[in-house]
């Protein structure tokens, strides 16, 4: 039996963005980022119940600031008291896992999202996505941008503006561009 483009994507392998399965997913989306993003004034518990409505899933207390942007919402799950800040971007063609406690900055990117590396394949629209995981209690400084495949282990901290492009251990520190994990850091334990 042939699998759907969807279904494709969801395993990670690569998939046609223009199948009209994932667009409908792509416009329901959407449409529910305009309700979130018009409900900057409301209150945490507004945000909690839109969230609870597309996101795959969501913790006590977890708090995303308007405005936010995603693909689909339902490949993305956080943790209890995690904390978002404004203008936060996740391309999750894959699966974005956000440990309780997380608190991430305004500006952050969150890329799943990845292209192959072939011309031809690129210009096919062929796209695969590769999962991101953010540990328990880790804190990605505002303006980070984190790479496909990306992890970031528990209680790491991730500088402003850093571009992580290769795991970060539990309890260490990264920065720069590329992120580079800063010596002497203590791991701790998760």
């Amino acid at each position: 039996m042939t699998r759907s483009q969807k279904e494709k994507m969801l395993a990670g392998e690569m998939y046609n963005a223009a199948d009209p399965e994932i667009q409908a997913e792509l416009l329901l989306t959407g449409a529910w980022l305009k309700r979130y993003n018009d409900t900057l004034g409301d209150t945490a518990e507004r945000w909690n119940a839109l969230l609870l409505e597309r996101l795959g899933a969501v913790g006590l207390g977890a708090v995303i600031r308007p405005p936010f942007h995603c693909d689909y919402g339902f490949n993305i799950r956080i943790g209890a008291w995690v904390y978002i800040n404004y203008n936060c971007v996740i391309l999750d063609v894959a699966a974005v896992t956000i440990g309780d406690g997380t608190a991430i900055g305004p500006a952050v990117q969150i890329y799943t999202a990845d292209h192959p590396h072939d011309p031809e394949q690129r210009q096919a629209g062929l796209q695969l996505g590769r999962p991101v995981s953010i540990g328990r209690h880790a804190w990605i400084g505002g303006g980070a941008i984190i790479l496909p495949g990306v992890t970031i282990g528990d209680h790491a901290v991730i500088g402003a503006g850093s571009v992580v492009t290769r795991d970060v251990p539990a309890g260490s520190t990264a920065m720069g561009n590329p992120a580079r994990v800063k010596p002497g850091g203590r791991p701790t334990q998760s």
